[in-house]
């Protein structure tokens, strides 16, 4: 087989804590501030995916949105109670 040059990023070592730290500020956003960890939750998934984690960067970037919307509906669902 021949060598094809690749387009894709290596993998850093960056790129995997932005990641991981993207999955954390999910659950922090599910926990604790919604919007502010969402936010942040999902800078830190597509910075992780575009430094070279590609799918488990921008599956914590889908996390933390999920955990966004899950930690708005469970505040308001407490408030209203």
């Amino acid at each position: 087989m021949a060598d094809m040059p690749s387009t894709a990023r290596p993998r850093s070592n960056a790129a995997r804590i932005l990641t991981i730290v993207g999955f954390v500020f999910a659950v922090l956003a599910l926990l604790l501030s919604p919007i502010i960890f969402g936010v942040l939750g999902v800078i830190a998934g597509i910075v992780g995916a575009v430094l070279g984690d590609k799918p488990l960067g921008w599956y914590a970037a889908a996390a933390s949105v999920v955990g966004a919307i899950l930690g708005v509906v469970v505040f308001a669902a407490l408030i209203n109670n």
